[in-house]
């Protein structure tokens, strides 16, 4: 039996890299291009920034609660950091998603850019 993914996407594999969607794994080749050229600089994929740090409640411990970005870069024209992450109009959508992507802009100050 196939396990179909949650949004019904196909891993694709480019460069030796497993990516969730066909669309995913193109922008990362729009990506290397720029970067190639001189476009953009430290391009890191599946970089991940905490939106809450762990605590302890009641002797408890609570894990902290994390996002991870699809593709984070800096444009060499303005030095500006670049955080991006690939949805389909289905995932977009998604509630966990919507309070992640709230919380990240929130803690960082910087709009996480979607690709639909």
């Amino acid at each position: 039996m196939i396990k179909r993914s949650k949004f019904f996407s196909k891993k694709v594999v480019v460069d030796g890299i497993k990516f969730d969607s066909k669309k995913e794994g193109e922008y990362y080749l729009t990506l290397k291009n720029a970067e190639k050229v001189g476009a953009i600089k430290d391009l890191e994929l599946q970089k991940e920034y905490v939106l809450q740090d762990s605590f302890k409640l009641n002797g408890k411990t609570r894990r902290k609660i994390t996002y991870k970005a699809d593709f984070s870069y800096i444009t060499t024209e303005d030095d500006k950091l670049h955080v991006v992450d690939v949805k389909s109009k289905f995932t977009a959508k998604d509630k966990v998603y919507r309070i992640k992507k709230k919380l990240f802009e929130y803690k960082y100050g910087i709009k996480l850019e979607e690709i639909i």
